[in-house]
């Protein structure tokens, strides 16, 4: 018995952060609007954060060139060192066996 998942658009979510700002309780326009509270405070702070890229959809964000590369290079930075700790855990297993241990 699992929901389905609800998806807002664009508008509905500007609406939502419009109203927001201008309503005292967010809980009672959450209620009226069918939605959870989390969610509103989510959409005004993704709103406040980036305001021409904010609900882009699909929980996917659009970036500028400069936070692609920084994306790309942090995952590759990421990746590196992954593959560096394998390769200290390999060779003091492959040491131990001979007596010459590098102490990694």
């Amino acid at each position: 018995m699992s929901q389905e998942r609800r998806r807002f658009d664009k508008e509905f979510k500007l609406m939502a952060v419009e109203l927001s700002k201008s309503r005292n309780s967010i809980q009672e326009l959450a209620h009226e609007l069918g939605v959870r509270p989390e969610l509103i405070y989510r959409w005004r702070s993704e709103h406040l954060e980036k305001p021409e890229g904010s609900f882009t959809g699909h929980g996917k964000a659009r970036h500028t060139p400069e936070e692609a590369e920084i994306a790309r290079l942090r995952k590759q930075l990421r990746d590196a060192e992954l593959e560096r700790g394998i390769l200290k855990k390999a060779i003091s297993i492959f040491s131990r066996g001979d007596g010459k241990s590098t102490g990694l």
